[in-house]
């Protein structure tokens, strides 16, 4: 499966991926669809996947764990009027695949009639990613000694680094997605992450840490990023954190560091622009498209072409080109973001936001990239301009209600702001708040930029996505912390 060749437009070491090789022949394509509709419906649609990925991780002086695997199988749609029918099967033979068919439409043939057949004749021509150095073509040594470094590093910034856990991991994911509509669409996906977390003991008790990095890219993720600068922000990270004063409580201002907020924008603004939380109405920004919602100094977008970044991808998994979406432009409600069951319904194209999981999970709408677009003010300026508040250089996770726009996200790594300067850090503690307001509140955006990797979790499916933003900050924000100051 798989197959590798030399590109010489991009030079002697790199290499062409070939999403489609090997996965399923056209006519088996063919085949499939038109058992999927003999008994009537108005789609179907044929999902091959194969992903092979490996990881490590060091813990306490040694390779706790190195690990790899294969996941081969094929997912099987078919809509039918408002009923979906959906199976999948771990292999990819010809009598499976059929076998599969059969039982979707068995579910859904009840939805509706008629029959649309794909003359499925080759690949769509869509881009692919190159690499230059494929994951899984390196050796397990080569992967092993970037963790022994990482780990060395963190241990020599302090006695008071107790533990330290560093991972790594890789994946290359290969799809075919096949569909009545006339969709034949490839995509090979290469993806590498390393991370660094920290444990330090002082007379406060045990402060946390942790830093990653993850691309969409292979082994030459590693040319760029040192693994040692990792493993020295999350230790001096946790370090920090042992003399950090209580968080105050109350109303205040919060600059959020470049890329560091992009996750509070994902979570509190980004699901709620989702097609599938707007047609169920259980989201603030229904039939809000034309309105102010935020500052006019918020563009927000959403890109699953953004070059190299964790949640970028050539086609979604329904076989629509990757696009850049503008989703809020100077503070207007542009758009929102679709999948293929939302856009028909609703008779537009898709944005290129329909993602599953993996061949066992149907397509839904989700976010890509997202982020906030860079204004012109200097980032230091920003902190200069605010003469109190709370400056943010990592938040954790957090949690959002749709339907209102509140939320609630952890601060990993925070520090007071006093007459316009960053001072001491401040005890983990919370941001209180709601995803419209922050969007009216930001008052000052700097030109600088940064996206993270992150994993999105709804309705029970996982996948990679990028949050981003610029240096800004929020007027108001409520601060969950336990000091009265």
């Amino acid at each position: 499966m798989g197959s590798f060749s030399l590109d010489a437009r991009q030079g002697a070491h790199d290499e062409r991926l070939d999403p489609g090789a090997g996965l399923l022949e056209a006519q088996t394509v063919e085949k499939v669809l038109f058992e999927a509709l003999r008994n009537g419906g108005d789609f179907a649609e044929v999902y091959a996947e194969d992903k092979r990925g490996s990881s490590a991780v060091f813990e306490d002086g040694k390779v706790a764990e190195l690990s790899s695997g294969i996941d081969i199988g094929a997912g099987i749609r078919v809509v039918a009027g408002e009923t979906t029918g959906f199976a999948h099967v771990s292999d990819l033979s010809e009598a499976s695949l059929i076998d599969a068919a059969r039982a979707a439409s068995a579910v859904a043939k009840m939805g509706g009639s008629g029959s649309k057949v794909l003359a499925a004749v080759g690949d769509t021509p869509l881009g692919v990613h190159r690499v230059s150095k494929l994951p899984a073509r390196g050796e397990k040594h080569a992967k092993v000694e970037l963790l022994v470094r990482a780990d060395a590093k963190a241990r020599q910034e302090g006695a008071a680094i107790r533990q330290v856990v560093v991972s790594y991991a890789d994946s290359r994911r290969r799809f075919l997605v096949a569909s009545s509509d006339g969709v034949f669409a490839t995509d090979d996906r290469v993806r590498t992450r390393f991370g660094v977390s920290c444990v330090a003991l002082g007379d406060s008790g045990f402060q946390t840490s942790y830093e990653t990095v993850g691309r969409t890219a292979g082994f030459e993720l590693f040319d760029d990023v040192s693994v040692e600068e990792i493993a020295r922000v999350a230790a001096r990270r946790a370090i920090a954190k042992l003399s950090a004063r209580p968080a105050p409580r109350g109303v205040t201002a919060v600059v959020l560091a470049s890329g560091s907020g992009g996750i509070l924008f994902h979570e509190a603004c980004g699901h709620g622009l989702e097609a599938d939380h707007i047609a169920k109405d259980s989201s603030v920004f229904t039939g809000r498209i034309g309105e102010q919602v935020a500052s006019p100094l918020v563009t927000l977008v959403d890109d699953g072409a953004l070059d190299g970044e964790w949640g970028t991808c050539a086609v979604d998994d329904e076989g629509h080109p990757a696009q850049r979406n503008v989703l809020i432009h100077d503070g207007v409600l542009c758009d929102y973001m679709w999948d293929r069951l939302r856009a028909s319904k609703d008779r537009r194209k898709s944005s290129g936001n329909g993602r599953r999981q993996s061949y066992r999970h149907l397509p839904m709408v989700r976010m890509t990239n997202t982020y906030v677009m860079p204004g012109v003010e200097d980032p230091d300026e920003v902190v200069a301009q605010t003469p109190k508040g709370i400056y943010v250089r990592k938040l954790g996770g957090g949690q959002v209600n749709t339907v209102t726009g509140d939320f609630v996200f952890g601060m990993t790594e925070a520090y007071l702001i006093e007459n316009g300067m960053i001072a001491d850090p401040i005890r983990d503690a919370n941001l209180i708040g709601n995803g419209p307001e922050v969007l009216k509140k930001v008052d000052v955006v700097a030109s600088d930029f940064a996206v993270e990797p992150g994993t999105c979790g709804k309705d029970g499916q996982m996948v990679p996505v990028g949050c981003g933003q610029p240096t800004l900050r929020v007027s108001e924000l409520t601060i969950g912390g336990t000091s009265g100051e």
